[in-house]
């Protein structure tokens, strides 16, 4: 997908930044990686206690290597803060560093994902079902639960709930 770098900038009280999302792809793998692995580690202690289930590098960089939808990274004054992933009317990952949250990053991330998926009349995506900062984020853009739910293949297995998100007609 070559899209340019849409830059934003929401004028929030965290100054004069400059935020940009851009097109992203496998050759960023390892800053996709720590995006994810940052944001996770901080939102799922609760669900995934680091003491006792350590996070999934080697599975989650590999699938970061192997994804072949789009990625868009975030970036804030040059540095990475985020990531989407999405293929084939599927959200497949949104991400957002821990000193980011409430910035307006996920938002900006989850309109270019759904803008670069224009042909989609609805869009799925998994979350955790422990993930209440995630769903409350999603559910206040119009997403919906689906009913379906999954168990996460990582102990201690918790269940991924799925959602969808029904578009307009033009």
């Amino acid at each position: 997908m070559e899209r340019p770098a849409r830059h934003l900038d929401p004028g929030r009280a965290r100054g004069a930044r400059t935020l940009i999302v851009r097109p992203s792809g496998a050759d960023e793998a390892e800053t996709h990686f720590a995006i994810q692995r940052d944001a996770c580690v901080a939102a799922f202690a609760h669900v995934f206690p680091p003491e006792r289930y350590p996070f999934p590098d080697a599975a989650v960089r590999q699938r970061w290597r192997e994804f072949r939808g789009t990625t868009l990274l975030a970036e804030r004054d040059g540095r990475p803060v985020g990531v989407a992933a999405f293929e084939a009317c599927w959200l497949g990952g949104l991400y957002v560093v821990p000193d980011e949250w409430g910035s307006g990053v996920a938002g900006a991330l989850h309109d270019a994902a759904l803008a670069a998926m224009p042909d989609c009349p609805e869009v799925r995506l998994w979350t955790l079902e422990e993930n209440h900062r995630a769903r409350r984020f999603y559910e206040k853009r119009g997403w919906r639960l689906n009913g379906e739910t999954r168990v996460v293949p990582f102990p201690p297995n918790p269940l991924d709930v799925g959602y969808v998100l029904v578009r307009e007609e033009p």
